[in-house]
């Protein structure tokens, strides 16, 4: 499928021909073509599964650019200088300075260069940045594009995948007005369309790449099963995703994690990038590391993302609180994996009282509206006591209600004398409750519920390596010719922390947009 002109007939030996080709389409994978496209290349861009978007489509697509225009007009005094004391000082040297420093230095570009397009708008939204350290905005410094009526799309709504409760779960939601992941990826495709070079194919995988003399040529494809070589003439940039949809690798780079819990769209991010860099001669780093997340279950082998918990507990096996329930979410998941190294299986429980008519007092991307299916499926439990509810899911009666005792004369007071929940910016950020500290929710009436809590992800994190301008390397840090990476196809440079929302994404399109920028650049020279 195309949404633009075709382009001159391959040579002979290849199914199709262009500059530059990318693979994938979330928010990485669109910005680099879209600013090949801007520099008069002939783009190709294709993806595995029917739908554009990947899973940047499912999200609010919060992007952590630093010093940006869109800052500017809300009147935010954002800097690339601060945001990078703030990067440096929660990442550590984890990944290089010099990493670290190419995504900040060229965020603000990044925007600046986005915007001169009519179709890309962005604008500041209030979203605490993670981590209590030098540099931090407690009300974030994160931008969400423009939200966009679903009419503008056209025949382009019919490609775009939708959020992750319709997509995932059949959920027959109105799209009538498109904000977050699906703004972001719905103006890509408007703006790609109209640079005229962008031709996009989906159902096309990537099954390996072509090299000439060391150098990156093209890729091996499948469109619907049938192979299909398609040259680059300049380079390839792979932006499709990670593998946390394939179990093989989970249990290879992960174990014990398979790809039962992730959030990513159903038959997508399987690492076949990752393969094919690694047959090309690629290093690796941070395979073993996600974009970790609580997940709150919904049968044996779907759970939703959530956060933001604004009331209940989180308590381990033995009936225990374990950690701060309104931490942000991918430090919550660093607190599962503590758990289960410690000894306590997951799932956890976050337990909760009678105020919620059966639902989870937070945000749970599956707005799951009523908890009878859940309830009644037994996945979900309920009780009239405490006892009772303990009983139900396994944990000490006796430890249960003592800890929700001791929780509650912390709600009293106004202190979480334990793990200090409400005391950081974060925390009070999604609060709803009232008196001293809107954090602590006093769990009093009846009846109880427990629903269980299991280690999710939002995408594995570890990938190719490349060096600053998102040029793939080998282990011995010599750079493949012809080959790029962005998003969670490449290592990511936060390393083993999540500094802010939108870090993934956003980063994501910042080296797609390098890798672009430089391909163009070799082009001219």
């Amino acid at each position: 499928m195309s949404i633009a002109a075709s382009s001159p007939s391959p040579a002979e030996g290849w199914d199709a021909e262009c500059d530059v080709l990318v693979v994938g389409s979330g928010g990485g994978g669109c910005t680099g073509a879209y600013t090949a496209a801007a520099h008069g290349l002939d783009t190709m861009l294709i993806e595995k599964t029917p739908l554009f978007g990947g899973t940047t489509a499912y999200s609010g697509a919060s992007l952590w650019l630093a010093g940006n225009q869109a800052q500017q007009r809300s009147g935010l005094d954002d800097s690339a200088q601060q945001a990078l004391g703030y990067l440096r000082a929660t990442v550590g040297e984890r990944t290089r300075a010099s990493l670290q420093e190419s995504y900040v230095n060229h965020s603000g570009d990044l925007v600046a260069f986005l915007e001169e397009s009519r179709h890309l708008r962005f604008r500041y939204a209030a979203f605490p940045d993670y981590y209590d350290a030098p540099g931090r905005f407690d009300r974030g410094r994160s931008i969400v594009p423009e939200e966009i009526d679903a009419a503008e799309l056209g025949d382009l709504l019919d490609l775009l995948r939708p959020s992750w409760a319709a997509d995932r779960l059949g959920a027959d939601l109105p799209r009538a007005r498109l904000g977050g992941g699906q703004a972001l990826i719905g103006r890509f495709l408007l703006a790609l369309r109209e640079t005229s070079r962008v031709r996009l194919s989906h159902s096309t995988a990537l099954d390996g790449l072509i090299q000439e003399n060391g150098r990156v040529v093209g890729v091996q494809a499948l469109r619907d099963g049938r192979p299909l070589r398609i040259r680059a003439r300049q380079g390839v940039i792979l932006a499709a995703g990670g593998f946390e949809g394939s179990d093989e690798l989970r249990r290879t780079y992960q174990a014990p994690r398979d790809a039962r819990w992730t959030m990513g769209p159903t038959g997508a991010n399987t690492g076949d990038a990752l393969r094919a860099g690694l047959s090309a001669g690629a290093g690796t780093d941070l395979l073993g590391e996600c974009w970790w997340c609580p997940s709150v279950a919904l049968d044996e082998s779907t759970a939703s993302f959530t956060l933001g918990a604004r009331g209940g507990i989180f308590v381990n096996a033995q009936g225990r609180r374990f950690a701060n329930e309104s931490l942000p979410y991918d430090r919550m998941g660093r607190a599962l994996l503590a758990q289960e190294a410690a000894g306590n299986p997951l799932p956890c429980y976050w337990i909760y009282d009678g105020t919620t008519e059966g639902l989870p007092p937070g945000i749970v991307s599956a707005n799951p509206g009523d908890a009878r299916p859940y309830l009644d499926s037994g996945v979900w439990k309920k009780a009239d006591t405490l006892v009772g509810l303990a009983e139900q899911i396994g944990v000490p009666a006796a430890e249960l209600t003592a800890t929700v005792e001791r929780f509650n004369s912390f709600a009293a007071a106004g202190v979480d004398e334990d793990f200090h929940r409400g005391e950081d910016p974060y925390d009070r950020f999604f609060a709803t409750g009232e008196g001293a500290n809107p954090n602590l929710v006093p769990l009093e009436k009846g009846p109880f519920h427990a629903v269980p809590v299991v280690l999710g992800d939002l995408g594995t994190k570890g990938g190719l390596t490349t060096d600053d301008q998102a040029r793939v390397t080998t282990p011995g840090g010599d750079v493949i010719p012809g080959l790029y990476a962005a998003g969670n196809t490449m290592a990511s440079v936060s390393g083993l922390v999540y500094p802010g929302p939108g870090v993934p994404i956003g980063s994501a399109m910042v080296f797609a947009y390098l890798a672009a920028t430089d391909i163009a650049r070799q082009q001219t020279n």
